[in-house]
């Protein structure tokens, strides 16, 4: 429970401020044991990050495996932690593993410097093709709204999702995430911050902010809109993608010669890969929708 780690952003943090308590091996798989009763096939280890004791977790998913040998799992394991660890992945997929999750969160160092996430752009091209060569799926998500990126760097950030040939494995709504500031959140730590976010609102449990280029807000809103459509076919992520492309390119009024040459996923035709049916995430603001459900309506 809990995690070592103290990403400025990060919702958990502020509750467990970087203490991180191990659960027993016998705990945890006496409730794997009843879930594989009740019918499960797979199992999502839930920690904020499976590799916070890595011999611990390792321990875990060695008996795992060996009690339910065709039982398949996903972690989320921070970036930094798959390059430092690396040496245990190839066994993280012979036990079972068949997607990680990592909160990549953006892709602009400064951005991930004001985040605190201790990896860069590099690092995670770096994470895309080690767990490539081990076997391993990779599910990378995106804080992608926030207070600092821009509309063309919100482009650049698709055009290295497509580069990287991950748009089959980026979730939609991950287009579409917008930085929440929660009470006790360290990016209140930073002056910019504190002068940027409107006053606390208990309701919705966050502090408000506005970027400072309305065009950012504007596209969040048309991207989310894509992104919830219940009409779309939520599993073609490559159309999604192309949708989302198109409305950021008009955001930045980019060049009919230029939208020739820069829209590679019109061309995509992806592969089916493991992913998780419920791709909501911490560090994202509720939508409306979701603060309607809270309240019954």
């Amino acid at each position: 429970r809990g995690c070592k780690n103290l990403c400025r952003h990060c919702p958990i943090v502020p509750v467990y401020g970087g203490r991180f308590f191990i659960v027993q091996p016998e705990v945890v798989l006496a409730d794997i044991e009843q879930q594989v009763a009740a019918g499960a096939q797979h199992i999502t280890f839930g920690d904020p990050d499976f590799f916070n004791g890595p011999k611990h977790a390792m321990r875990v998913v060695e008996e795992l495996h060996r009690r339910f040998p065709n039982l398949t799992y996903d972690v989320t394991i921070k970036v930094e932690h798959l390059l430092r660890h690396q040496a245990h992945l190839p066994r993280l997929r012979e036990t079972g593993c068949l997607f990680v999750t990592s909160a990549v969160e953006a892709v602009d160092n400064d951005i991930l410097e004001i985040f605190d996430k201790r990896h860069t752009r590099a690092d995670f091209i770096r994470v895309v093709a080690l767990l490539r060569d081990v076997g391993i799926h990779f599910n990378p998500t995106f804080v992608t709204f926030n207070p600092w990126i821009s509309a063309t760097g919100y482009l650049d950030l698709l055009r290295l999702v497509a580069d990287l040939d991950l748009v089959g494995n980026v979730s939609p709504i991950q287009y579409a995430i917008r930085l929440l500031i929660p009470a006790g959140s360290r990016l209140l730590e930073l002056e910019a911050v504190r002068d940027l976010v409107g006053e606390f609102d208990p309701a919705a449990m966050i502090y408000p902010w506005r970027h400072s280029d309305p065009r950012v807000d504007r596209l969040h809103a048309e991207v989310m809109a894509v992104v919830s459509d219940d009409g779309a076919d939520q599993d073609d992520r490559a159309a999604i993608f192309a949708r989302v492309w198109n409305l950021t390119e008009d955001a930045i009024r980019m060049p009919v010669a230029e939208r020739l040459t820069q829209a590679p996923a019109r061309r995509l035709r992806l592969t089916p890969i493991p992913h998780l049916s419920e791709p909501w995430y911490c560090c994202a603001e509720p939508t409306e929708l979701q603060l309607t459900v809270r309240d019954g309506v």
